[in-house]
């Protein structure tokens, strides 16, 4: 607080918005590790039960286990959508028979696909943040780094003296737009290449689920 007070004005605002840039990526950071942890056990989890268990009408009915899955939450999708299918065969008296007459099978990719492109925007909500703090931080410290140096040499102008005394307060500005604008940065870059590789994990597991979930649907449903 003491270097902040001695300050100017446009530094000051500077040191404001990275701060703020700061807290709000490490709270974004904190918030997608849990979110990402928990979307990846869940996932591990749900393979195990299903492969465990392998009857659909029992896996959905226990899909709240895993509320943070995202392979449930496909399951469910592509469930309900083989309901949906299953029914209109009740009434042309096919029970428990999907045709591939009229694409079932497509109706049931494209509600994978539409979860899938649902969780992989859930999942990457707010990395945008992280991005743009990364990419602008380091130049708005610049700017307080640049106005500091300015602000030196307005001092040695009005004085005419170029010592320490004179020049210290506006490098010191400098020096501490530059350092908190890196501060700012590195744990947001760090955290979204971290996430994006995390979720591209995710979102390989997703395409093998689907792909899975479709062939047992077409050799245990299809005719």
């Amino acid at each position: 607080m003491g270097i902040f007070a001695v300050t100017g004005l446009v530094v000051k605002v500077v040191l404001v918005i990275l701060c703020s840039f700061s807290v709000l990526s490490l709270g974004i950071i904190f918030f997608k590790f849990w979110q990402v942890y928990r979307a990846k056990s869940q996932s591990e989890r749900f393979l195990e039960f299903f492969w465990k268990v392998k009857r659909f009408d029992s896996i959905n009915s226990q899909l709240d286990r895993f509320n943070d899955s995202p392979l449930a939450v496909l399951f469910g999708e592509g469930y309900a959508e083989m309901k949906k299918i299953m029914e209109k065969g009740v009434e042309k008296e096919a029970p428990g028979i999907i045709s591939t007459e009229l694409g079932a099978f497509d109706n049931i990719a494209r509600a994978l696909r539409r979860a899938t492109t649902s969780e992989i925007t859930r999942l990457e909500r707010m990395l945008t943040f992280l991005a743009t703090t990364g990419s602008t931080a380091p130049f708005i410290g610049l700017f307080g780094t640049v106005w500091g140096i300015m602000t030196a040499f307005k001092g040695i102008g009005e004085t005419g003296s170029a010592s320490l005394a004179v020049v210290a307060p506006g490098i010191a500005e400098a020096l501490i737009a530059t350092a908190v604008g890196l501060v700012a940065a590195i744990p947001a870059v760090m955290g979204y290449n971290h996430f994006q590789h995390k979720i591209k994990v995710l979102i390989a597991d997703m395409d093998s689920f689907s792909t899975e979930y479709l062939n047992i649907v077409q050799r245990t449903f299809g005719k």
